[in-house]
């Protein structure tokens, strides 16, 4: 067949990788193609292909596809991806060039990221962040034209330094080539900057190559997508965007953004305590759940939350007497903070709680997790209903439980049903407020509150060298906030 540039699809006869083929492009960028044998085989370029580069008759797909793509041209979401080149030989140069200007337009439609700002943190997980960059990221990148800016974190909190002061018109996006903490280093940077309004709209991406990869595999499980590395990179480079709620944390002056978690109880100890035993991997948490669950601590306290609609028969209308600070010193206590900070970045969301219902649970606590997205970590979701852009955070509370029971639950929480327990109270809210206290049946020890894998207050002194002025007090209230949609984060479509 000849070369048809006016229809809606170009036809010609071909060679693919050196088999002759009846081939045709369509306009959305999907390329068909039949051998002497019958089969059919497709190619979308939206989908499938990172790049291509066209030389006289030889057109060459840099594509990254699925095992089975090649048989069959439907498709599902799940199925390992390889990097495969496919080369096409077209009768002419003249046709060539019909085609590979065709192939150039659709990729050029989809608005994916031209130029990228990279982060890769060396340290985090089992120190691999550099080797996976090399090996497996910047492979796809390259391959994809997508021309990139590296640099390394070198301390805590350097990646919020450098999202601070980075130029973004530069770039089309910020990824992050590492665990959670990073992105939230990053998301906490953007929002402490001058034009935090439109710092905040870069799009955010996050590789996975540390202990927690909650938002890497919240990303890719809500599609139903493999989670790895390789479709984490791809996730970027096709460019589709999701928006992300981002809380604020407040206390006083003191404030903290997240995008992932806040934890109290059992969860914080397990998360935070357990860093002595790093030199376990990934094994250290399972060992130290054991053991604590064994030596189980619970806490006083109190919470406080507007609950989401369908959520209003938990808790009890909030006290109004000197025991808790009620709505109207609530309200007032926000508006001081708000007027605090609003010099400083992003100053939260002035959210007016006038005429909402507050209402509180009294300890003593086993565990108070409150969440942002489905999976804490790879192999750990404790919120299955959490929706990442919906304004609500969701909590997890476990007030009292056996200990066989909280063990039963722990193993659990590989797919989240852990939450039908009747131990657990699980709940959508607005807002959300934490007055962490002591240790039952020890007054002299306090827990430990940790916002998304790091520690924001502690009740006890330890030398474990964070700055304590830079920690919120533990035993004031903490209160939580949502500002939906705030962030923009690419997302495998």
């Amino acid at each position: 067949m000849g070369g048809n540039a006016g229809a809606l699809s170009l036809t010609n006869r071909i060679w693919v990788n050196g088999v002759p083929a009846e081939a045709s492009l369509a306009a959305d960028g999907t390329l068909r193609w039949r051998t002497g044998a019958g089969d059919e085989r497709c190619l979308a370029v939206e989908s499938d292909v990172l790049g291509l580069e066209a030389e006289g008759q030889r057109i060459t797909l840099r594509a990254f596809v699925r095992s089975y793509r090649e048989v069959s041209c439907g498709g599902g979401s799940f199925g390992k991806r390889t990097r495969r080149d496919y080369v096409l030989q077209l009768p002419t140069e003249e046709a060539a060039s019909q085609w590979s200007q065709r192939l150039r337009d659709c990729i050029k439609s989809l608005g994916r990221p031209k130029r990228l700002f990279i982060l890769v943190n060396p340290f985090g997980g089992k120190k691999s962040g550099r080797k996976i960059f090399h090996r497996e990221v910047m492979p796809l990148l390259v391959a994809a034209d997508i021309l990139y800016t590296m640099q390394e974190t070198k301390y805590q909190l350097h990646a919020q330094e450098i999202a601070y002061s980075l130029d973004l018109l530069k770039y089309d996006g910020i990824v992050c080539v590492s665990g959670d903490g990073v992105l939230v280093e990053v998301v906490n940077g953007l929002l402490q900057r001058e034009d935090w309004d439109a710092a905040i709209k870069v799009p955010l991406g996050i590789i996975p190559a540390g202990t927690g990869n909650g938002m890497a595999k919240s990303l890719l499980d809500s599609v139903g997508d493999l989670y790895s590395i390789s479709n984490a990179t791809f996730a970027v480079i096709r460019g589709h965007k999701r928006a992300l709620d981002v809380t604020t944390i407040l206390q006083g002056e003191k404030k903290f953004f997240s995008v992932l978690m806040l934890t109290w109880g059992l969860v914080a100890d397990i998360d935070i305590e357990s860093e002595k035993y790093r030199w376990m991997g990934s094994a250290r948490l399972d060992f130290y759940s054991l053991l604590r669950i064994m030596n189980l601590r619970r806490y006083n306290g109190h919470v406080q939350f507007v609950p989401a609609p369908g959520y209003e028969s938990y808790g009890e209308p909030l006290k109004q007497n000197g025991s808790y600070m009620g709505n109207t010193a609530l309200s007032e206590q926000g508006q001081a903070n708000n007027a605090k900070v609003k010099s400083c970045g992003y100053p939260g969301p002035v959210a007016s709680f006038d005429g909402l219902e507050w209402r509180s649970i009294d300890g003593p606590f086993v565990s108070v997790w409150i969440n942002n997205v489905p999976w804490a970590g790879e192999d750990i979701m404790p919120a299955p209903e959490a929706k990442f852009s919906d304004g609500c955070l969701d909590a997890v509370i476990i007030k009292d439980c056996p200990k066989s029971a909280l063990l039963a639950l722990v193993l659990k929480m590989s797919d989240g049903s852990y939450v039908k327990s009747p131990y657990v109270m699980y709940l959508k809210v607005k807002a959300f407020r934490l007055n962490p206290g002591q240790r039952v049946g020890n007054p002299t020890k306090g827990g430990i509150v940790d916002s998304d894998g790091e520690v924001i207050a502690r009740g006890d002194r330890v030398n474990d060298g964070i700055h304590r002025e830079n920690l919120m007090s533990y035993g004031p209230l903490i209160q939580m906030t949502v500002d939906q949609g705030l962030a923009t984060i690419f997302s495998p479509r």
